[in-house]
């Protein structure tokens, strides 16, 4: 099956995601710079988390005919704006599509979802490779012409496997890695290789129905809303920065075939739009949680 390309902007730009401590003129310092270096300003966001005392914004502006050249303005704003305001900083360029690997095992819904919107050209993302703990999914793999890479997992062999993994991924440059219902643990060791750069779903019974049939466990306790998380990988399972979360209501009348149904509906949705942020370049981590900008 032939990708349809994305409808690309043709306008070269750059975002800017900053965070520091809170105080008066960060926001004019920053689009002044801008400004005066001919940037014309399309997109920004920005907010004050009051309790922490830290500033976040995210901006984006054009670089035709912006004065300085584009290798040299993440050390221009570094020296001038950064080290002053004690600024963390992120800047990303238009022109580089980023690289996605997916990560499956035999749950083919999310899959299918990522596949469709890839396929039709709604995200900005190359899909080189697909990597599975099964061979179940492998033909999925074949039928959209993706690689598929078969990655059995065991106690025994799992380190080494991962280092595989690894290899594999830097191989084909990817940039993220999705876990589209990948019903495997990372270790601590993989995840720091894409710190923020692994996004993962699941239901959010968590912690309170936790198991292999947690959507019967619900059911049995009479839930009244079922709903799904999609979070940035850490360390701690289950425990990294949300992104994106969403609930449907559900009664008596529901049966635990329809639960399932509702619920992988949910992570489908929620697994995509999460993706997309991450494509946008619309979040940003402090402290294990996210500012999604709109």
């Amino acid at each position: 099956m032939k990708t349809i390309k994305p409808l690309r902007d043709k306008k070269d730009m750059a975002t800017l995601l900053i965070h520091c401590p809170d105080k008066q003129g960060i926001l004019a310092t920053v689009t002044e710079f801008l400004n005066q270096n001919k940037g014309n300003i399309i997109y920004l966001g920005q907010h004050v988390d009051r309790q922490e005392k830290i500033f976040y914004m995210r901006v984006e502006w054009e670089l035709d005919g912006f004065s300085i050249p584009k290798e040299k303005i993440g050390d221009y704003f570094e020296t001038l704006i950064a080290v002053p305001l004690q600024m963390e900083w992120k800047i990303y360029f238009s022109n580089h599509v980023p690289r996605m690997a997916l990560f499956v095992s035999k749950m083919p819904h999310c899959l299918f979802d990522i596949l469709s919107r890839y396929t039709a050209g709604e995200w900005d993302v190359e899909l080189p490779i697909i990597i599975s703990n099964h061979e179940t999914l492998k033909p999925v793999a074949e039928r959209f012409g993706i690689d598929f890479y078969y990655f059995p997992i065991t106690n025994e062999n799992k380190a080494e496997q991962e280092v595989a993994e690894l290899e594999l991924l830097k191989e084909n440059n990817i940039d993220f890695v999705v876990l589209a219902r990948y019903m495997q643990i990372l270790s601590k060791d993989f995840v720091q290789n894409y710190p923020n750069n692994v996004i993962n779903i699941h239901h959010s019974f968590l912690p309170a129905f936790a198991g292999a049939k947690p959507y019967h466990a619900a059911h049995e306790r009479g839930v009244k809303i079922i709903g799904a998380t999609s979070h940035y990988v850490t360390s701690e399972l289950d425990g990294g920065p949300i992104i994106v979360q969403d609930v449907t209501r559900c009664s008596h009348v529901d049966t635990v075939q329809n639960l399932i149904r509702k619920g992988r509906d949910l992570e489908k949705i929620v697994l995509s739009q999460a993706v997309y942020k991450h494509l946008q370049r619309k979040i940003l981590v402090y402290n294990n949680r996210t500012v999604v900008f709109n």
